[in-house]
């Protein structure tokens, strides 16, 4: 039965067996003694140790672990025995030389991992650590950044979250792990003493007197606590940063998860808007994957950002692990493919416009007036005023349809003898004959009975045409003294030319005319009818403290000259003058009422 050892190994708490432990300690010893004449030993003796906690730490799954003197053994065989690259002498030009060129590596070879590299980046060393990962010299991915800057901002949100998700390298084990190097005692060794020659380089070529000036200013500058204040204000201000980051994030993602849900259950339950999304889905996906792929292009950028919200706040979190983040980030970058994919092709199914006609021509005696009047289905409204855009809704064989009340009425003037009515169906899809099909597809009716024309205020299509900008134009086409009355119902859909013809909203017992230029209205008000003759006139007396108004007579004759209708309005009277002043002989109030002089 054997003891075991608590151990701080690079700041790492392990348990191990008695044995080990002595192999260990003989392990270390060995290693000082050949690099007593190295520059930086302490240096290069703490890298040793943290990269052998982590290769213990690789090996258990649990902290209470004993590290035994086998699993030590095989640590060891990585690292490499301190006897197989012991320095035993230099060159003369001060230089190590390597008794023993031990440069295999017991492991295989080494895979790179993506590192941040502040020292050689010129922000955040992201750049530089992708072109350690990718063997690309940094100065084309900074054009390639730049490119992309210019391309709707993509460039600096894609360095944000490759800043957010790759870590940096600090340790001599990470920075040797950036450019695929084994991380054994040599090759430590010789991080170290590069890093320490490069030091060693800047000191020999710095002017030490412009340095002491520089050095003597600053102390001059900080020799009052203002820096610890200014450290103090921006740790606060980070500490409130991460607090929004948090607030600003984690509602966003805990939404887009119901959101996703939601949309996924679409098709196990329903609901009164599931319909509605399935009619603009014009991709071959379900609903539930334009949700998800949502989620991930939205989501797992706030998720990162409450993830940086949370370090500030909490300065020794535990990282979620590089496996995690390229993971995520991944499925976002499959995700915005996806969707940009998914975009394209919805544009596309609306790109073309078609339109399908339907022309019938009627008869119309000269003497007849053609009643025209819309009128609604039960079936879908309470009456004909009762209008919707498009709505999805069912049959009365309970069939789901697409339900709307996009119909426009135009009366225009024809140079045929006859008069005819063309019903235009029109929507959009991917090509001019496939918009056509699906305009074909709307379902319009109407109706001609003697001198009534009754069109319907409603079209409907099946659900499967999807939401294409459906609607229906009804063109009237008259000939030129054709008589027509268009009742209330025509107001809500009458789109027609006001150069043409004005509908009059006042009364729906109007009769129309179509004259040669424009359509006139022969039994209308003169102050309404911008288009007929004023018969009678305001009269102001000087001498009076009345006011005399005559009176407008309409008269409709027949082709024998007998009179139809005749009427008689009072003509509106004249604006009253400014109060005080009146006209001659008049004296009005102050809200223009004439009161005697």
């Amino acid at each position: 039965m054997n003891k075991t050892v608590n151990i701080n190994l690079g700041g790492m708490f392990f348990y191990i067996d008695e044995d080990a432990y002595q192999k260990l300690s003989r392990y270390f010893d060995a290693i000082k003694r050949s690099l007593s004449n190295s520059n930086g030993q302490d240096e290069i003796i703490r890298d040793i140790e943290m990269r052998i906690a982590e290769l213990i730490s690789e090996k258990h799954t649990n902290p209470k672990q004993v590290i035994s003197l086998k699993e030590l053994d095989e640590v060891i065989q990585i690292m490499g025995q301190p006897e197989d690259y012991r320095l035993d002498n230099e060159d003369n030009d001060g230089t190590a030389k390597n008794s023993n060129t031990f440069d295999s590596n017991p492991n295989g070879p080494v895979k790179k991992k993506l590192y941040r590299d502040r020292e050689h980046g010129m922000v955040g060393g992201v750049l530089a650590g992708l072109g350690h990962y990718f063997g690309v010299d940094k100065v084309w991915l900074r054009i390639a950044l730049l490119l992309l800057v210019f391309f709707y901002g993509t460039g600096i949100l894609a360095y944000i979250i490759l800043w957010i998700v790759m870590p940096e390298a600090v340790t001599t084990s990470e920075k040797l792990e950036m450019h695929g190097e084994p991380i054994t005692i040599s090759n430590i060794e010789k991080k170290v003493r590069e890093e320490f020659d490069n030091v060693a380089e800047r000191i020999k070529n710095a002017d030490y007197d412009k340095m002491g000036k520089q050095a003597k200013h600053t102390a001059g500058q900080f020799s009052t606590s203002i820096g610890d204040v200014i450290v103090n204000i921006f740790k606060v201000f980070a500490k409130v940063f991460g607090v929004i980051l948090i607030i600003c994030s984690i509602p966003v993602v805990i939404s887009l998860l119901i959101g996703v849900f939601t949309l996924g259950s679409i098709h196990f339950m329903r609901y009164p808007w599931s319909d509605y999304i399935e009619a603009g889905n014009f991709s071959e996906y379900p609903i539930w994957v334009f949700g998800l792929l949502m989620f991930f292009s939205i989501g797992i950028p706030f998720f990162f950002l409450a993830l940086l919200g949370f370090k500030l706040l909490i300065t020794n979190m535990r990282s979620i692990g590089s496996a995690a983040k390229y993971t995520l980030l991944g499925l976002w970058l499959v995700s915005i493919g996806l969707l940009i994919a998914m975009g394209i092709n919805e544009a596309v199914e609306r790109s073309e416009e078609g339109r399908a006609t339907q022309k019938q021509s009627f008869t119309l005696n000269p003497q007849d007036t053609l009643q025209i009047s819309f009128k609604h289905n039960d079936f879908y409204a309470r009456n004909v005023h009762d209008r919707d855009g498009i709505k999805i809704t069912q049959d009365s064989t309970d069939a789901p349809v697409m339900y709307s009340n996009n119909v426009r009425l135009y009366i225009e003037k024809t140079s045929e003898a006859s008069p005819y009515i063309s019903i235009e169906k029109q929507a959009r899809g991917n090509s001019v004959s496939n918009a056509r099909k699906v305009a074909e597809k709307i379902r319009y009716s109407y109706k001609i009975s003697g001198n009534k024309l009754i069109l319907d205020n409603y079209w409907l299509t099946d659900t499967s045409n999807k939401f294409r900008d459906q609607d229906v134009e009804v063109h009237l086409y008259l000939p030129e003294g054709t008589k027509f009355k268009a009742d209330e119902s025509v107001r809500d859909y009458d789109n027609s030319y006001d150069e043409f013809f004005n509908l009059h909203f006042s009364s729906d017992e109007y009769i129309y005319k179509v004259e040669h230029e424009q359509v006139k209205c022969l039994n209308c008000p003169e102050n309404e009818n911008e288009f007929g003759d004023v018969a009678g006139a305001v009269q102001v007396s000087s001498n009076s403290d009345t006011i005399t108004t005559a009176t407008t007579t309409t008269t409709i004759r027949d082709e024998n000259g007998k009179v139809i209708i005749e009427t008689k309005t009072p003509a509106p009277p004249p604006a009253p003058a400014a109060p005080g002043t009146g006209g001659k002989g008049l004296t009005t109030d102050k809200n223009g009422t004439i009161i005697k002089k």
